[in-house]
């Protein structure tokens, strides 16, 4: 698959919108939830329900993309998204204007969340499997790392755009509205434009030893648990931001609302070193998995140590950004890591579990983060330390990890026992 093509393009901007909508409401939960009068830790676990949704139906939309087509299930999830972002932005208007209760608006925006939840980690899935089919093994490491460097592109669109549809008439519900309206435009030229059925897509079925699961196949766990760790770092880290700069702005005298653009700004810092990691130094240098997750864990590690050491709002953006360039690094690394570790009729489900680390990231990691931030502020930071320090030392004392894909022998390529042979799909969808 040539990363020029428009097919490519338009799966990057499916990845783009779904990580600038999901940044842009990071970007505005804390002062939702500061004007509801809610509890930091509440408004982090209150969506939980979300994550644990996501992490549970993602090897179902592994397992559905196969049969249905990876086009059909992309657009499921774009309508999916659609529907929350929509749902959300109604919820939080309600509250906002007084026409219904804070608790009950705040319900109605969970039970929105949770529609995401369900529906919103089938595109991803769909978007990693298709483009997977379309590459060999060589090709896969850069198309795995520019796909992942759309949602770090999101991540500088969805803080940056977000301040400006703060309007008088919707208020903070506005970015939502506005990511709605995105969404549909993408879910439109995905519909119109995206080829389909065009390829042998390979059936997916367990892993190499049904006996094992999925998560204790031997080459590809430790690049899951490795991932976890790095992606409960990111998750605590966005988690805890917006609390963090609005209570280090509030010595100025600012507002919640007023903190809104600071937010922005510190979001704005960790995406832009994402992409400078994904757009330059990884294909400038031509790092591979293993030396991607070496140093991943490490700027984590460094990027943490750097919020204890320099409170304040400039030190609250620089160790931000300095975590998200090591997630910039991790995130392609463990994805392309364990895609390249397994067969062609196995990446569907290998697509199924990278989605399901995103899930669980923000299942306990943002309930932890806040709620050791309430106790002491450099508290979460400490515990991420620990987590990145963790992931480090697994890099250099696991065989799959200290070596990498790149440097075994070529893995089998030959399917399962059990494993149905590929066979043409039919249509994914018409235009």
């Amino acid at each position: 698959m040539n990363l020029k093509s428009p097919t490519f393009m338009l799966l990057f901007a499916v990845s783009l919108i779904a990580a600038a909508g999901n940044m842009a409401l990071q970007s505005v939960l804390p002062a939702l939830g500061r004007a509801f009068e809610l509890s930091d830790t509440l408004v982090a676990g209150a969506f939980a329900i979300s994550a644990l949704m996501w992490t549970l139906t993602s090897p179902v939309w592994a397992r559905l993309s196969d049969r249905l087509g990876r086009k059909r299930v992309i657009l499921i999830g774009l309508g999916g998204f659609i529907l929350s972002m929509s749902g959300f932005g109604l919820a939080a208007t309600a509250g906002l204007e007084g026409w219904l209760l804070a608790i009950v608006a705040f319900s109605l925006m969970v039970v929105a969340r949770t529609v995401y939840g369900l529906f919103g980690s089938a595109a991803p899935i769909a978007s990693q499997a298709y483009v997977a089919d379309r590459t060999t093994a060589a090709e896969r490491t850069q198309a795995m790392s520019w796909l992942a460097s759309a949602q770090g592109l999101g991540t500088v669109v969805g803080p940056a755009l977000a301040p400006f549809f703060v309007l008088p008439l919707v208020g903070l519900a506005g970015p939502l509205y506005a990511f709605a309206a995105m969404g549909a435009v993408v879910l439109w030229a995905v519909w119109r434009y995206l080829p389909s059925g065009d390829v042998v897509r390979q059936p997916t079925d367990r892993l190499r030893d049904p006996g094992r699961g999925l998560w204790r196949d031997p080459r590809i766990k430790d690049y899951l648990l490795y991932g976890t760790a790095l992606m409960a770092v990111q998750a605590i880290n966005i988690s805890v931001l917006g609390f963090h700069v609005i209570d280090e702005l509030a010595v100025e005298g600012l507002a919640p609302s007023q903190a809104q653009p600071f937010i922005g700004v510190a979001m704005l810092a960790g995406a832009a070193a994402t992409l400078m990691v994904q757009w330059g130094l990884i294909p400038m240098l031509k790092m591979q998995p293993r030396d991607l997750i070496r140093w991943g864990a490490g700027l984590a590690l460094v990027g943490n140590a750097m919020s204890i050491a320099s409170p304040g709002f400039f030190g609250v953006v620089v160790g931000y950004a300095v975590v998200s360039m090591g997630v910039g690094f991790a995130r392609p690394g463990f994805t392309a890591g364990s895609s390249l570790s397994v067969g062609p009729h196995e990446q569907g489900a290998v697509a199924g579990l990278m989605m399901s680390l995103a899930g669980l990231s923000f299942l306990a990691p943002p309930l932890i983060g806040v709620g050791l931030y309430e106790l002491a502020e450099p508290a979460p930071f400490i515990f991420n330390v620990i987590l990145g320090l963790a992931a480090l030392i697994g890099c250099f004392l696991s065989p799959v990890l200290r070596f990498g894909p790149e440097d075994l022998p070529d893995r089998d390529e030959t399917p399962a026992p059990g494993t149905p042979p590929a066979s043409q799909p039919g249509p994914e969808g018409s235009r």
